[in-house]
């Protein structure tokens, strides 16, 4: 099932459902003839988007609301954090081509701080499927649910069966006792792979899909502690992602770790085709085995480190 067939489906079942875009109807291109006076697009004003959702919203309609991610997430801010995070409304936005999905388009388009800006709007939730599975999986209990929520719209078709999603989990694919991957997003596509190449080399890997960012499932955080690596893998800023939730779940446990971030460092990414994107700034599955592997070798483990203190 694909995303405009879901929320054609979920709409159809209930007249609350307003579908609305600012002028961005890749998404849901077939849904104005379906939902007629239910389909609304105002333009290229996001701010005004979100503003009359939040007037839906207070008479007791459920708006999903469509626009690119980084202005849905930048321009339409105070909108989202005023109108709809403070007084807490259900309106449901849909980023579209976040992170390295925007791939071509420069900085003006590329949304690698959208996740540091909604965490930080109060009632805010916020979520990154892996793939189109995921993500058909994930929205019903996104859209049913009272509050405000931002996902990364990711309609990559990929070969993984996920498993159904419990809200405010992680979906654990498996454990490991040398390094455990957090990701989330388009970058589990290369995690996958890593883990496949980081096997072959003889470590005992763990992989995580940190699909709901907010909440989070701080379990599989501290759990994933419990390997000698912690890695965080995302296609966002390094200041404020998942980076900055591994680093705010650890020290609010008291919990500490060695931990590899794979992030953007006050820099945006170089445009191009997806694949192209990957390669130059480090991403690939196959770049993200070798980082790991290198930095295995090249650092003290902490088994290692704590013999050495027992001596």
């Amino acid at each position: 099932m694909s995303y405009e067939e879901l929320l054609t489906e979920i709409a159809l079942a209930d007249e609350q459902i307003i579908v609305m875009t600012a002028e961005n109807r890749a998404l849901v291109r077939n849904l104005p003839a379906i939902l007629g006076k239910r389909f609304i697009d105002t333009g290229i004003t996001e701010q005004t988007m979100i503003g009359a959702a939040a007037g839906l919203a207070l008479r007791g309609r459920i708006p999903v609301v469509h626009a690119l991610t980084s202005f849905l997430t930048m321009r339409a801010f105070e909108f989202v954090r005023t109108d709809v995070g403070i007084a807490n409304l259900p309106v449901k936005l849909s980023g579209f081509i976040p992170g390295f999905l925007s791939d071509a388009n420069g900085p003006t388009h590329q949304a690698i701080e959208d996740i540091s800006l909604m965490r930080g709007i109060p009632n805010m939730t916020v979520f990154a499927p892996a793939d189109e599975d995921d993500l058909v999986k994930m929205l019903p209990f996104i859209w049913r649910t009272d509050e405000p929520a931002y996902t990364r719209i990711n309609t990559r078709k990929t070969a993984y069966d996920h498993e159904d999603y419990i809200p405010g989990k992680a979906e654990v694919i498996s454990t490991g006792t040398d390094v455990t991957i957090l990701t989330y997003g388009l970058l589990f596509e290369q995690a996958l792979v890593a883990v496949d190449i980081l096997r072959d080399e003889g470590l005992s890997v763990g992989l995580v899909n940190m699909r709901s960012l907010k909440p989070v499932d701080e379990q599989a955080i501290l759990d994933a502690a419990t390997s000698n690596l912690v890695v965080t893998l995302e296609d966002h800023f390094l200041t404020g992602g998942l980076y900055t939730i591994v680093a705010e779940t650890f020290l609010k446990h008291r919990q500490t770790a060695d931990v590899l971030p794979f992030a953007l460092k006050d820099k945006w990414f170089r445009p191009a085709l997806l694949p192209d994107v990957l390669q130059h700034e480090g991403f690939t599955g196959k770049q993200i085995a070798e980082r790991i592997l290198g930095y295995q070798t090249s650092h003290i483990q902490p088994d290692i480190l704590k013999s050495q203190f027992a001596e």
